[in-house]
């Protein structure tokens, strides 16, 4: 425990650590694996003889009388298997503060004196957090109030640069994988084209693992900007190269050469990336004027769908993990830490380092390059 300790203060710290109760969170967008990771946690404190409060609906549950219950091994048995989070999560409320791409505001003082409140009246010593880039950012600033906050990275964007992999990812793609392998065969049944329009953000994990897992046959990502000529042009070789159907994946914060990222109303004053694929359908349509490119064009968007659903097996272990890692990290009082994924490791980094920069697609990685190999078009 320490050099330099007398045999009492070493006891005196033995048992406080016996004796440890923690909290966990769950915020930002629901995956498949949140579940896991609940479950990893509580498995492992309690073997070391702590107590976990979960906080229901992410950090809005900090502000509430009701927002909290215990988490034994009892009510999370079986929950391994399950999507969604049995906690509940949510993306809005008082803890939420974006301030443009990329950007984040300030917590108010009051909300973050509020969460100390609660987290004193339950006697809770460390909090865990799982989430996003955004949830991480908050996570950050309780950290630097003082709070002992340990992170959890959960996006099925995969686009955290601290970490090679998230735990919701897999599913996504397995998602995405599943949705093309029937569409391939309604787009070859009636020689259509069909453009899928897929999540990710500002990054085209999704599509790029999706797309070349899937068979598609065009990827447009939003890392490398797509020409409606050359997009023409992957559509006439495959015509008469005799493939009659084409299958177009498309990430939702793709676009032209020259373009602008498409966005949809959610509410007044609110919007979300979406769109793309009916604009790609539009231009495509408005552009085949050549009686042999003269095709039917559909357009589907997966949304949601990528989130929901059973974790693949791969993100039950991955959760799994990470929540063990956390547990981990408290024991060890490893403090304003990350749990990450490296060289096939579950080990950790800053919160701070985690949250400064997305991880994006490279026009030159192996991925892109094996997809290019292999014929796919990324419409550039």
């Amino acid at each position: 425990m320490g050099a330099g300790r007398t045999s009492d203060e070493r006891l005196e710290a033995a048992v406080a650590l016996m004796s440890k109760i923690i909290g966990v969170l769950t915020s930002g967008g629901d995956c498949p694996g949140l579940n896991a990771v609940l479950r990893g946690v509580v498995c492992t404190a309690v073997k070391l003889g702590w107590k976990v409060i979960g906080f229901r609906d992410g950090y809005e549950g900090l502000l509430r009388d009701d927002g909290h219950m215990e988490l034994t091994l009892q009510n999370t048995e079986g929950i391994m298997q399950r999507g969604g989070t049995i906690l509940g999560t949510t993306n809005r409320g008082h803890f939420t503060r974006k301030a443009g791409p990329g950007g984040r505001s300030r917590l108010e003082p009051h909300i973050i004196a509020r969460t100390k409140e609660t987290l004193a009246k339950l006697n809770i010593s460390a909090l865990v957090t799982i989430g996003g880039d955004g949830s991480l950012a908050t996570s950050q600033q309780l950290f630097e109030a003082g709070i002992n906050v340990i992170g959890v990275p959960k996006t099925i964007d995969n686009d955290l640069e601290a970490t090679e992999s998230s735990f919701g990812f897999d599913s996504a793609v397995a998602c995405v994988t599943d949705a093309l392998d029937r569409l391939h065969t309604t787009a070859r049944a009636h020689k259509r084209v069909i453009i899928v329009e897929v999540m990710g953000r500002h990054a085209g994990w999704i599509a790029l693992h999706g797309g070349l897992a899937g068979g598609a046959d065009v990827i447009l990502l939003p890392e490398i900007p797509f020409s409606y000529e050359r997009l023409l042009e992957a559509l006439r070789n495959r015509e008469e190269s005799g493939h009659p159907s084409t299958i177009i994946v498309v990430a939702e914060g793709a676009c032209p050469s020259g373009g602008r990222e498409q966005y949809r109303a959610t509410r007044p004053g609110e919007f979300r990336l979406g769109g793309i694929g009916e604009s790609v359908a539009h231009e495509l349509d408005r552009r085949m004027n050549r009686p042999a490119l003269v095709k039917e064009i559909r357009t589907c968007v997966l949304g949601h769908l990528q989130r929901g659903g059973d974790p693949t097996t791969l993100d039950r272990i991955l959760g799994t993990s990470f929540g063990v890692k956390a547990v981990d990290l408290i024991a060890a009082e490893k403090f304003g830490q990350m749990v990450s994924y490296q060289n096939c490791r579950v080990l950790s980094v800053p919160i701070a380092s985690a949250v400064r920069r997305q991880k994006l697609v490279q026009r030159d990685c192996q991925l892109v390059e094996t997809c290019r190999a292999i014929g796919i078009s990324f419409g550039d």
